[in-house]
This record gives structure tokens, sequence and C-alpha cells, in this order.
């Protein structure tokens, strides 16, 4: 994985593990890679990948089972789903439209983009 610079290894080894979540890769209650497993396939410190798991099991998307390992919340997939299309909406979305208002664009194109796509 190629991390980027605008936020934290751990928030984006976080974010990768709730798209596989939401791709259908880790159903309910369905075990996920060990924090050690986690790190090695990313390349990161183990340390760095327990702050993500950690972060996850705060935000109740996964739940560790003592000597069995963590595993998917039941309801996980729709949590994340909730929260991001928030977040797109209360963030993504202004810019968007400030953005299409600077160029000129109106929903119609937008329409016409989306029908093409």
């Amino acid at each position: 994985m190629t991390f980027s610079n605008d936020k934290a290894i751990y928030i984006q080894m976080a974010d990768r593990l709730c798209d596989e979540i939401i791709s259908g890769k880790y159903e309910d209650d369905a075990r996920i890679p060990s924090v050690r497993e986690y790190a090695v396939l990313l390349q990161v410190n183990t340390n760095t990948a327990m702050k993500a798991y950690d972060q996850l099991a705060r935000d109740e998307i996964i739940y560790n089972k003592r000597g069995l390992g963590y595993f998917v919340m039941p309801g996980a997939k729709q949590k994340i789903m909730e929260a991001r299309r928030k977040e797109f909406m209360d963030q993504t979305l202004p810019e968007l439209f400030r953005n299409m208002r600077m160029l000129g664009i109106d929903i119609d194109d937008v329409k016409k983009a989306w029908e093409k796509g």
C-alpha cells in the first residue's frame, strides 16, 4: 500500500480495513488479519498497525476475542457507510459545489456525465 502524506498512516490503514469491510471481503463476525499479519502485509511497524486496530475497536468496527484475534463487529459495514456518507455530504460535497459554481458546471452537466459513466 502506498501511503499519502495527508493523513496519519494508522488512519489510512484503518480506512483500508473499512474499505475491505464495505467491499464484502470481511463480513460480520469474520476474523480479520492479526495485527502482525496486517503490519507485514502493509510493510509498517506493528505498533502502527496496533494503533489502527485500537482506533477501529474504539469506533466499534472490530472487536477482540482474547486469544483468537480481531473480528468484524456486526453492523460494521452499515456503520462505516453511514459515517462516510455523512463525511461526504458535510465535507466533500460543499467543496465540489464550490468548484462547480466557480467553473460554471451545472447539475445537468453532472447528470450527463453520470449517465455516461
